[in-house]
C-alpha cells in the first residue's frame, strides 16, 4: 500500500551515492533503477523506497510525486 510518507520521502529523500548522489530518488532515470532491480536494490528504507520509486515511473504517475519536492 502507498503511504504518504512513502511519497514524500521519494521526492525529499538525495541518492545518497553512485553516479546520482546527491539527486532526489524521483528524478534518478528508471534506466539506473532498472540496473539496481536487477542487481539488487540496498538493503533497507532506502532500498525500499528505490523499488517504489520505479514502480511510480514504471506506471507514469511521477506527477503524483514530482510536486512535493522541497
Amino acid at each position: 500500500m502507498l503511504e504518504k510518507q512513502d511519497l514524500l520521502d521519494i521526492a525529499r529523500t538525495p541518492m545518497p551515492f553512485g553516479k546520482y548522489a546527491g539527486r532526489p530518488l524521483i528524478d534518478l532515470p528508471e534506466e539506473y533503477l532498472l540496473w539496481f532491480a536487477k542487481k539488487e536494490f540496498p538493503a533497507g528504507r532506502l532500498g525500499s523506497l528505490m523499488a517504489l520509486t520505479l514502480e511510480i515511473k514504471i506506471e507514469g504517475l511521477e506527477g503524483l510525486v514530482k510536486p512535493l519536492k522541497r
